[in-house]
């Protein structure tokens, strides 16, 4: 989902005379101090502004009762609450969700988020809050907990998706692998027993077990592994080090796995 991005920052206007480009960095060191001290503005202001997905469940979309709902919420109400002030929910889309955040229209970004060195130029990224992978799923009762028991097995992927390039890398030539071209064919195929098992990646799992009882689809084994983080402003240590010691407590205490539990049909993995 995996996650252009960009940061906006005002450049420097050359000045001429050395008097003014001095002027110009004593400028620019004050914003970085009024800016460095976001946990003190959330904590004065009593609100903590979060940019969550709107259209991405289960970690963010509108209920029936027109109200956000998903992991990802629960995630920024856990923060809020452990910091003691309000939440104000943010609505963002995978391109803005970053310039929210570079911008100072957001607090925290929690959005499905994935780390990759690019985004650690512009943004600084907690301890994983959330499973985002892509693994082989199956009926809850069948045992299966490594590639090599689905010799003689048959396994229905998405053409070109990321699941069938890597599990066409690790699957032995015993291991039937039917391809389908999109992913609602892949899980129609699944549910009507044409496939006994599909590789596909937890959301999608998790969003197919809320809609239907119909052989409901337990985790097997990971394929490839992406969690998601929780993002702050470039140096914003005071509020990274609350963010995560409010995700370590959570993962101690149960909350997390509760969480986890609601939205994905799953447990927390033990090495998350």
């Amino acid at each position: 989902m995996n996650h252009a991005l960009h940061t906006t920052r005002r450049p420097f206007l050359r000045s001429l005379f050395g008097l003014a480009a001095g002027i110009a960095v004593a400028s620019t060191i004050g914003l970085a101090d009024a800016r460095a001290d976001v946990l003190a503005n959330v904590q004065k202001a009593g609100t903590l502004r979060v940019a969550v997905p709107q259209d991405f469940p289960p970690f963010g979309s509108v209920g029936t009762d027109l109200k956000p709902r998903g992991y990802d919420i629960d995630m920024a109400n856990l923060i809020a609450k452990e910091l003691g002030v309000k939440v104000e929910l943010i609505p963002v889309t995978s391109t803005n969700r970053i310039p929210y955040l570079t911008t100072g229209k957001a607090d925290l970004v929690i959005s499905s988020l994935g780390k990759n060195p690019d985004r650690e130029k512009v943004i600084d990224f907690s301890e994983a809050y959330a499973p985002f992978f892509n693994g082989v799923f199956g009926p809850e009762d069948v045992k299966l907990t490594k590639v090599e028991e689905l010799d003689g097995k048959t396994v229905g992927v998405t053409r070109g998706s990321v699941e069938d390039l890597e599990l066409t890398k690790i699957a032995s030539p015993k291991v039937t692998i039917k391809r389908f071209e999109d992913n609602n064919a892949t899980i129609s195929a699944y549910l009507t027993g044409q496939v006994q098992f599909v590789a596909t990646g937890n959301v999608v799992a998790a969003a197919v077990n809320d809609m239907t009882k119909l052989r409901r689809l337990g985790a097997k084994f990971l394929i490839k592994n992406s969690p998601c983080y929780v993002a702050t402003a470039k140096g914003e240590t005071a509020l990274m080090t609350k963010v995560n010691a409010i995700i370590v407590k959570a993962k101690q205490d149960g909350t997390l796995n509760d969480i986890a539990q609601r939205w994905l049909n799953a447990p927390l993995p033990k090495d998350l």
